[in-house]
């Protein structure tokens, strides 16, 4: 029987990763509202509960990134 190891928690980018999805989830975001234009009403309606969901989302990435930037700045790497 073998056992592994965990991988140590390496949260040195952290930030960096949650930027990258605030910055994908505003393309989703926007590529979702370029096809409202030809969407059916049932459609129209789906894409804005989920572009409502994205915006959610991204705004608890903020929080999360606020986070990790203060766990850095306070020496946790």
């Amino acid at each position: 029987m073998s056992f592994q190891k965990p991988n140590p928690d390496d949260r040195s980018d952290n930030v960096e990763k949650l930027q990258d999805m605030v910055q994908n989830t505003i393309e989703n975001i926007d590529k979702a509202e370029e096809t409202l234009v030809n969407a059916s009403s049932d459609e129209k309606e789906m894409l804005q509960q989920k572009n409502r969901r994205r915006e959610a989302a991204i705004q608890s990435f903020k929080e999360e990134i606020q986070d990790e930037a203060s766990d850095r700045e306070n020496g946790y790497q």
